[in-house]
């Protein structure tokens, strides 16, 4: 039983803090530009995990560290980066709501590469689930129709790494702690984000004059510790505890999150959308419920 409530715990936290995490990106492009943003993300957080677990690196087993390197780099480095880009052309809500592809992903990507069985039920969840996030996207494209949906492949293709990060460490790295495993990701990605850093002119009169240059640092900052840092952290010990569909169901709950905040930065927030976040909690609780046992 306390196994059971451990993973929701963590699923709800981790909702709470990764569906903060678009609209922190929001505020932080208005003084930075997506390719400082992502970077910045990387590099900041880094310097976190670094404090945190550098002394726990030397228990990675040589062999790892080839699954650790795709992990940093489809888990953190390019998403970072892509959601960024996502968010200068769409609105951060309707960015956490195309996210909520992952878990149809890490279906699919597990069945197909990675060998690892979903039931009826899950596949059946995750599809009413979509269905909540599809009716979600349809609304917000009524509501925003100038918004460029064009820049949805950056988040789309973001959601096929996670879900294929998601399966990585389910099936390679399980045996590897969390925080190790979170440091060993961004010591892999560290010094390629300083050097985007650096070709971004990030070191410029013109970044640190922008009137708006220190709120975005602030916002960042809490990003990359909490939206980052922590939920690396916090999601990797989710995928060990339970499995990658679990896991990846924090987006179908992200995007309510994001939508609160949406409606506290001004954005339109209508019944049907309130309908499509019931249908989403409900493919959760279906992709999760266990089949009773036969007697």
């Amino acid at each position: 039983m306390g196994g059971i409530n451990s993973k929701w715990l963590y699923l709800v936290v981790l909702s709470l803090i990764w569906g903060s995490s678009f609209i922190l990106i929001k505020k932080a492009l208005l003084g930075l530009t997506p390719y400082q943003l992502g970077a910045l993300r990387v590099v900041i957080t880094g310097v976190i995990l670094f404090a945190m677990g550098f002394k726990t690196i030397n228990t990675i087993k040589p062999a790892d560290w080839k699954w650790l390197v795709v992990s940093g780099v489809l888990g953190s480095f390019i998403p970072a980066f892509f959601f960024a880009i996502a968010e200068t052309e769409i609105d951060s809500a309707v960015v956490s709501v195309l996210n909520s592809l992952v878990p149809l992903n890490a279906i699919l990507l597990g069945f197909a590469i990675f060998k690892i069985n979903s039931t009826k039920r899950q596949i059946f969840g995750v599809v009413i689930g979509f269905l909540g996030t599809t009716i979600l996207i349809l609304k917000g494209a009524d509501l925003n129709p100038n918004q460029n949906y064009w820049f949805a492949i950056f988040v789309i293709l973001s959601t096929l790494m996670y879900a294929t990060n998601v399966n990585i460490i389910k099936k390679y790295l399980q045996h590897v702690k969390p925080l190790t495993l979170a440091t060993g990701n961004f010591v892999v990605i560290f010094i390629p984000a300083v050097i985007v850093l650096l070709f971004t002119d990030f070191f410029s009169e013109n970044t640190f004059n922008h009137p708006d240059f220190k709120m975005s640092m602030v916002y960042i900052t809490v990003l990359s510790l909490f939206g980052t840092a922590l939920a690396k952290i916090l999601f990797n010990r989710l995928v060990q505890m339970s499995t990658p569909v679990f896991a990846s169901s924090v987006t179908y709950l992200m995007p309510i999150v994001a939508l609160m905040w949406g409606v506290l930065d001004g954005e339109t927030f209508s019944w049907l959308q309130a309908m499509a976040s019931l249908i989403i909690f409900l493919g959760v609780y279906l992709s999760n419920k266990k089949q009773a046992k036969k007697t």
